[in-house]
């Protein structure tokens, strides 16, 4: 067992004084915790840290009233720095090897943030984008929130009034989505507020797709950029002006979630902490460093950070040491005085002391970030590259100048560094993620099985090479078929509904789900033929797969037996030119 602070005992202890002396003053109640994510931000894309580009006048407050990391770390990209924050473990330790197909899974002898939160009594909740897993016990009502408003996968198709999911139920999202899930994690604390609560609000912005309400597009849309990127003929100046445009969104909503704590009179005994999953997502302003979104080098890994806690942390200050998402976990366990029990021991450290005290000490560590097959290091002053390339980020933060000859002790001493935590961090990552998708959580009525974590054979084609907002097509033939490789947890009967969409003329084929002896056919009797939806919302071209509204067609009862095997959707008549667009099945337990 890991213990990260031991200081619940002692609160215990008081809380029993209170009550058997009346003399005995009552404990102060434990902090709340506000983490508010973006997605996809740079570094530079905010105007504390020099972008002149933007507006940002909520996240440069709390930079002012709290504590600003400027050299706080985070992995390449999305699914493996939110397993960081939430397990205070390098991403490769607890299996997220990847962004989809099952990969950005979290194994399940993880302890997350949340569940050590949750086991102190605190309300917990988020709202966004999740990434770490979609079936329970992967799910985040399964990894310690109480509450889930969002969507799970990677990213999503629309950000104006899309499909989402209140607690494993499917809903329909009210409005812009940033703004939307911070409508619902302000009324959760309204409900919370007379106990501690934990509030997660990943943004999905400013990923793509490049979608942004008309307001704030308007001030972008001509809008001169006066700093560029480093090498200014790779930017997309439109891809830039969408992305801040979002960014002054993200503020605005940070404006209304500061709002809403002083309104319950809960600003000063709250914790407020901002970053970001990786570096910005695209080419452009980012104070010159090397490096976005997949690199391991320095603009692609370093994150805004800033936290605030007026009852608590000192305001003003800055922390010259280096940080990463890994000591999120320690660290807020340690401001909340909470005792942190895992299975594994953690890769952070609690930085609680530095922010309570608001000064800066020297921190003698290395940090990694994996990507891919490729690692770099970074010390204090140095960052030693994945081809073993040294530089100076003291003199030179932009990566400009190779000083490996000049120091060949430092460069030793990180590439022996790298070299034992590759050997112990990646031996505990498979290279092939063969975990099946569970169905049937005895804990949990719903289990989603979309297009994205199923194969495919024959004619059938995926919408988009990104899998995770995709929808599969061209089921022309009645020989070919849809796959899960699958492990059900409990016996059960589950209500099957399909998710699809059919031309005129070719409604009427006969569809089967089985898994070994269980079987259940359909016909899908009503033709379905939206057009695809978010290319009016788009400010530049987007990469991803364009989406439908899909309709929801139940099929009946199917039972299904405790074990591992292959989910089969097959088409048993064909009478059109094809079965149907599939998007994802929805089984709900039924006893």
């Amino acid at each position: 067992m890991t213990h990260a602070t031991s200081r619940i005992g002692a609160r215990g202890l008081a809380t029993l004084c209170a009550v058997l002396l009346a003399g005995c003053a009552a404990p102060e109640r434990p902090p709340n915790v506000v983490i508010l994510l973006a997605d996809d931000q740079g570094w530079g894309d905010l105007g504390y840290n020099g972008n002149q580009n933007v507006l940002t006048p909520n996240i440069d407050r709390l930079a002012r009233e709290g504590a600003q990391l400027p050299h706080f770390y985070v992995s390449p990209v999305c699914s493996p720095t939110r397993s960081e924050m939430l397990t205070g473990r390098y991403h490769p330790r607890s299996g997220v090897t990847a962004t989809s197909a099952g990969r950005e899974r979290m194994d399940l002898d993880e302890t997350t943030l949340a569940e050590v939160f949750q086991a102190a009594g605190y309300a917990t909740g988020a709202f966004g984008k999740w990434h770490n897993g979609m079936q329970p016990p992967y799910h985040p009502n399964a990894r310690g929130f109480d509450t889930f408003y969002g969507f799970a996968s990677g990213h999503w198709g629309n950000y104006f009034s899309p499909p989402l999911e209140h607690n494993g139920e499917f809903v329909r999202g009210d409005g812009y989505l940033p703004d939307d899930i911070t409508d619902k994690a302000i009324a959760f604390m309204e409900a919370h507020r007379d106990a501690p609560f934990l509030v997660y609000v990943p943004f999905n912005t400013p990923h793509s797709p490049m979608q942004v309400p008309e307001r704030f597009w308007e001030r972008f849309a001509d809008h001169p950029l006066g700093q560029r990127h480093r090498e200014p003929e790779k930017e997309n100046i439109e891809h830039t002006r969408a992305a801040l445009a979002m960014t002054e969104n993200i503020d605005w909503n940070v404006g209304r979630l500061l709002g809403g704590l002083e309104r319950l009179g809960l600003q000063d005994n709250t914790i407020v902490l901002y970053f970001s999953d990786n570096g910005p997502n695209g080419a452009r302003w980012n104070a010159g460093m090397k490096g976005r979104k997949g690199s391991t080098d320095e603009g692609g890994v370093r994150s805004p950070f800033v936290i605030r806690w007026p009852a608590g942390i000192a305001s003003g200050s800055t922390m010259r040491e280096i940080a990463a998402a890994i000591d999120l976990l320690p660290t807020l366990a340690d401001l909340a005085d909470i005792e942190v029990v895992t299975k594994h021991p953690l890769d952070g450290r609690s930085i609680a002391p530095l922010l309570r005290s608001g000064t800066s000490t020297s921190l003698d560590r290395f940090l990694f970030s994996h990507w891919r097959g490729r690692t770099s290091v970074r010390s204090a002053t140095h960052r030693l590259d994945h081809e073993g390339q040294l530089f100076d980020m003291t003199a030179d933060p932009e990566q400009r100048t190779d000083v490996a000859a000049q120091f060949p002790e430092v460069v030793r001493a990180m590439d022996e560094a790298r070299a034992n935590w590759e050997a112990d961090a990646l031996a505990e990552a498979s290279p092939e993620d063969n975990r099946p998708f569970t169905i049937g959580h005895p804990d949990f009525a719903f289990t989603q099985l979309p297009a994205r974590d199923a194969a495919a054979t024959g004619h059938i084609t995926r919408s988009n090479r990104y899998p995770n907002d995709s929808f599969f097509t061209n089921w022309v033939s009645a020989q070919d078929s849809i796959t899960w490789s699958v492990d059900v947890l409990a016996d059960g009967d589950y209500a099957v509904a399909l998710h699809y969409t059919c031309e005129e003329g070719s409604e009427g084929s006969l569809v089967e789900l089985s898994l070994g002896d269980s079987r259940l056919s359909a016909r899908i009797k009503e033709a379905h033929d939206p057009p695809l939806t978010g290319i009016e919302h788009d400010r530049v071209p987007r990469i991803e797969s364009y989406v439908k509204d899909f309709r929801s067609m139940e099929m009946g009862t199917i039972t299904l037996r405790k074990g591992a095997g292959t989910l089969v959707l097959r088409a048993l008549d064909m009478p059109g030119r094809q079965v149907m667009d599939f998007r994802l099945l929805m089984l709900r337990r039924t006893e």
